[in-house]
């Protein structure tokens, strides 16, 4: 029916998508400005809640805002440099929204404020409120009232931890914006040499844009009801390219296949939108599905994502199946390619796919190795925390930073926070000194006094740390601890006794809980995307065995695409190359948003692949012939979809934030390797091994496919027909 629809009115179709396409436009154009700043934090967690009871009892908490005071002459400690400090710290003191301000210029100040050769000074201030409003009103209000006009006798740099974020929220924009004006041309140039035709690769970049474009406004319209993060419009970018132009080649090829075998144009877009059709609907409904398991974390930085991979994956759809079967039936004869096919039984996939079949053990275990040996540096996967070294280059805010690490003795601003509940002024000297024998710990400040190595330190005790039986304490870590082992260092303090109830906080107490929200959810998001994804695969084909293989063949690629960050990032081999500073760790939410990326697209070329063997299976009855004739059928397609995914996704190892070059990296290569060993080798090994049990599936689960279950009939003029869909 819809087919039918398509044909009887194929300009009126392209009218309402143009007219669609701008009002999506409008909408989409304010998407990145609607878009949130969010911080690494899980919500009404201990550090959360400390944050929150410093903040409110306190008014105190954990600095987010720092600036780097650095003598252009001399030391801080001289008469005008310490003018200019004092005056600097009274005056951020009275910006609106700032509760409290430390400075190595006030009285009692500790020295560790400034550095070890007192060439460069602290001044620490603690913000509260959201990312955004931090990030994009405190911050620019600092810069025009403080930065604007610097005494020569000194040079001040702005950092902080939402600092950071600001500047990598915006070279990801800036890397968002470069990457359009380098995908748009390599890609529409790639389409071209896969179709031969300008007019079929314009009309399939135009599927690509009004998937990024409706996926940007859908995104828009979201952040009325959610957090959506900057990071979002990166998916959608690469997203929406790559998986348009995956449903549209895959609509094309089965066009021009229909051409080719006699049928009328009209009759041969029916086809294709009833044959490929349910093809993209399952592969979308695979790809919203991967990435739909990322709500489950509950964490706004990575349900963003979610709502992305749902927007893009339906908008594609959508694309794919209306609007582009539109354009061919205008396009006709023309769509098809001036040199004409090679058969299949001559082209270089059924070959190889003959080849392995022929030898399925000795080929797949061959591939099967190379997979494990390029997977085996996932092992050594060591999740930490992101700091100002996601930056790659050397903006100013990393510079800092490298200065703080080389010529500090601590980071005061990482200071943990120890918030304590009927607390009386005795046991609070005691806990103080226990917490200050930890290794790695320098000192602790508490309303007793300072501590360091389990003795207190000659001075006078900190005021304003207590109030009335509620206290708390800072406990001031090294910075080769701080580097070695935050999470430890947190775990570690959390576990000393003490005598009344204590919550422990600040920046890197957060990140541990971050880190450990995240690791706590992972058996449960890899458990549901499998399950979502196995029940997909099931209701296509009615086998058990498929879709279980289609698990086991996908985590080798994801097992590909850790060992590159293992070995390209955590470890520094790339480092060199792309420009950044290795860290020994990844950040935890990067892995599992590009598992659940890579999982949704290798099922993705799964459906592709298996539709066109089940096919030729149902049409046959032979389960070892329709191996190659199936490779043959959509080897070419996954492998030029493939290689403008992976380019798209390429472009961004060329950015300058460490988490879009990981991105880019590891996907690219996930997916060549997907495209090619997997599909290309262990599928027809593994399916040849099998023989008939791929399309096995027991009586009970035979009668619900049959039931429930999606396949082609054939009526009588010999025109495919869905059970359930696209009719």
């Amino acid at each position: 029916m819809l087919g039918s629809i398509l044909t009887r009115r194929p300009r009126a179709v392209l009218a309402v998508a143009l007219a669609v396409f701008c009002l999506l436009a409008v909408v989409a154009s304010g998407a990145l400005d609607s878009f949130a700043l969010n911080r690494f934090e899980r919500q009404n967690s201990e550090s959360s809640l400390v944050r929150r009871d410093l903040i409110d009892t306190f008014a105190t908490g954990s600095p987010n805002i720092t600036m780097l005071v650095t003598a252009t002459d001399g030391d801080v400690r001289g008469d005008h440099v310490t003018a200019i400090g004092q005056a600097l710290t009274d005056e951020l003191a009275a910006l609106p929204d700032v509760v409290e301000v430390r400075s190595f210029w006030q009285p009692g100040a500790p020295e560790t404020l400034a550095s070890r050769d007192f060439r460069h000074a602290l001044i620490l201030a603690v913000v509260p409120g959201d990312a955004d409003h931090v990030r994009r009103v405190v911050l620019p209000a600092i810069e025009t009232a403080l930065l604007t006009e610097v005494d020569p006798a000194v040079t001040i740099t702005l950092g902080g931890a939402d600092e950071v974020f600001r500047e990598v929220a915006a070279q990801a924009s800036t890397d968002f914006l470069r990457a359009e004006l380098i995908v748009l041309p390599l890609v529409l140039l790639l389409l071209w040499a896969v179709l031969r035709r300008w007019t079929l690769a314009l009309v399939t970049i135009g599927i690509g844009l009004f998937c990024v474009v409706g996926t940007l406004a859908l995104l828009r319209v979201a952040t009325v009801f959610t957090e959506i993060s900057t990071f979002a419009a990166n998916i959608a970018l690469v997203m929406g390219i790559g998986l348009g132009v995956d449903y549209g080649l895959f609509m094309i090829y089965r066009f021009r296949e229909e051409l080719a075998a006699g049928a009328q144009v009209p009759t041969a877009v029916r086809r294709a939108v009833a044959g490929a059709g349910r093809t993209i609907v399952f592969s979308a409904v695979t790809v919203g599905a991967s990435l739909a398991v990322l709500l489950v974390f509950g964490f706004p930085f990575l349900s963003s994502f979610a709502y992305a991979g749902i927007a893009v994956a339906a908008v594609s759809a959508l694309a794919a199946v209306v609007i582009l079967p539109a354009a061919l039936y205008l396009s006709g004869h023309r769509a098809v390619p001036a040199r004409p096919a090679r058969a299949l039984d001559r082209g270089f996939w059924y070959r190889m796919a003959d080849n392995v079949i022929r030898r399925p053990a000795a080929t797949g275990g061959a591939t099967l190795l190379v997979l494990l040996a390029l997977g085996a540096p996932a092992l050594g996967m060591n999740f930490g925390a992101p700091d100002d070294r996601v930056l790659g280059g050397a903006p100013p805010v990393r510079s800092m930073y490298d200065t703080i690490r080389a010529d500090f003795a601590t980071e005061e601003a990482d200071a943990l926070q120890v918030l304590a509940r009927q607390a009386d002024p005795a046991g609070v000297g005691v806990y103080a000194a226990t917490l200050s024998s930890v290794p790695g710990v320098l000192r602790v400040d508490s309303a007793a006094g300072s501590f360091t190595d389990g003795t207190a330190v000659p001075g006078p005790p900190s005021t304003g740390m207590s109030a009335g039986q509620t206290t708390w304490l800072r406990v001031l870590p090294t910075g080769e601890r701080l580097l070695a082992d935050p999470s430890g260092l947190v775990a570690e303090i959390r576990s000393v006794p003490a005598p009344f109830a204590v919550a422990v906080g600040g920046y890197p107490a957060e990140l541990a809980d971050y880190r450990d929200g995240i690791s706590a959810r992972l058996p449960l998001v890899a458990l549901l995307i499998m399950a979502v994804t196995y029940a997909v695969l099931f209701l296509m084909t009615g086998s058990v065995l498929a879709p279980l293989k289609a698990a086991v063949l996908n985590m080798l690629s994801m097992s590909v695409m850790f060992g590159v960050l293992v070995w390209g990032f955590q470890n520094g081999a790339l480092a060199d190359v792309l420009g950044f500073a290795p860290t020994g760790s990844v950040e935890p939410s990067i892995p599992i948003l590009m598992f659940c990326i890579a999982y949704g697209l290798s099922m993705d070329y799964e459906v592709f692949l298996l539709a066109r063997i089940k096919e030729d299976y149902d049409r046959t009855g032979d389960p070892i012939g329709s191996i190659p004739r199936g490779v043959a059928r959509s080897a070419p397609l996954v492998t030029a979809a493939a290689l403008i995914l992976a380019a798209s996704f390429a472009v961004y190892s060329t950015g300058e934030v460490v988490f879009l070059q990981q991105l880019g990296i590891g996907m690219a290569l996930t997916v060549a390797v997907d495209a090619t060993l997997v599909r290309g080798v262990l599928v027809p090994a593994l399916m040849r091994l099998a023989g008939r049990a791929n399309w096995w599936a027991p009586g009970p689960l035979r009668r619900l496919h049959d039931r429930f279950g999606l396949r082609e009939v054939q009526h009588a003029d010999g025109s495919p027909d869905r059970n359930g869909v696209l009719v």
